[in-house]
């Protein structure tokens, strides 16, 4: 079976610590199997880069509040007992390896071992600026981010030493509850990011492409795995609505059955539903209505 997730609500204002633990307790009485995350905090007025690096494209409004994400997902994992908890993704320019390290395990501790971890190089300029990491060199950056990331999360004493990272000989914890440890996922899907995928995660959480694009790209990685590496798992986000789109004119639900069918036949392991910028949550009230909308997605990737 591919498990079937939803993003939570986190866009927005009106969101509550009610409304969110309800719609967390509706998504497992309706089946899903994982909640996800994403990562923003700031919303330019002035961007100097187009949304998700689209020279022009305008930054979806949604973004002018988003709720942190290891803040949220640390509730959602005492809301929840069963569905995976996940970040799709955390932006690793946003973040130092060594503190997140700790974030994350806390995470994992606290959801009993049900943390995905999903990570991407980002595309926001004014967020790396806030963040002291700069945009330019965030490719050569995550090269160094996930070792140093996996060291916090191995035997103590801890040391590393990178270009982009230094960690003395140190002791840290928690450690996370998995053995050997979460999974990783890479959110990136540029050659270079494929290339990063292939040789440093445990898998892809692509969104917005088609399920039989992801399926030839993640077959074309696999082939080329570093001996000893399991293969690629996949993550496939897919959307209700894409940012700044019209209103869909053909049935959402429907079309995400059709899309889950086919992803269950290619064996992805979770088909994941972005309904953040669907126009049929007209309220935040209405985040309560989609694990009963979107159920039969569930049923068809059965």
């Amino acid at each position: 079976m591919t498990g079937v997730g939803l993003c939570l609500p986190q866009l927005g204002d009106g969101l509550s610590p009610t409304l969110l633990r309800e719609f967390c307790h509706r998504a497992e009485e309706h089946g899903f199997t994982s909640l996800w995350v994403q990562d923003h905090f700031m919303w330019p007025l002035q961007p100097r880069r187009g949304y998700a690096g689209r020279p022009d494209a305008p930054i979806p409004r949604q973004y002018q509040s988003v709720l942190s994400p290891t803040e949220l997902l640390a509730a959602v994992a005492g809301w929840t007992s069963a569905a995976r908890v996940g970040t799709s993704i955390l932006v690793a320019g946003n973040h130092w390896p060594a503190q997140l390290a700790g974030r994350l395990a806390t995470i994992d501790v606290l959801s009993g071992g049900r943390l995905s971890v999903g990570l991407g190089v980002g595309w926001s300029d004014e967020e790396h600026e806030a963040s002291g990491t700069d945009i330019a060199t965030r490719g050569k950056r995550m090269d160094d981010f996930v070792p140093a990331l996996l060291a916090c999360w191995g035997d103590d004493p801890v040391s590393f030493d990178s270009p982009s990272f230094t960690l003395s000989e140190c002791v840290v914890r928690p450690k996370p509850v998995q053995q050997p440890r979460p999974p990783l996922l890479s959110g990136m899907w540029s050659p270079a990011g494929l290339e990063r995928t292939r040789l440093l995660f445990d898998g892809w959480n692509p969104a917005g492409l088609t399920v039989d694009a992801a399926a030839v790209a993640l077959g074309t990685m696999n082939a080329d795995r570093p001996v000893g590496m399991a293969p690629l798992t996949m993550h496939h986000r897919s959307f209700v609505q894409f940012p700044h789109a019209p209103t869909p004119t053909d049935d959402p639900v429907e079309r995400l059955c059709a899309e889950a069918a086919a992803a269950a036949v290619q064996g992805f392991d979770d088909f994941i539903i972005e309904h953040n910028f669907w126009s049929g949550v007209a309220d935040p009230a209405g985040w309560l209505d989609v694990p009963a909308t979107f159920a039969p997605v569930v049923a068809a990737a059965r």
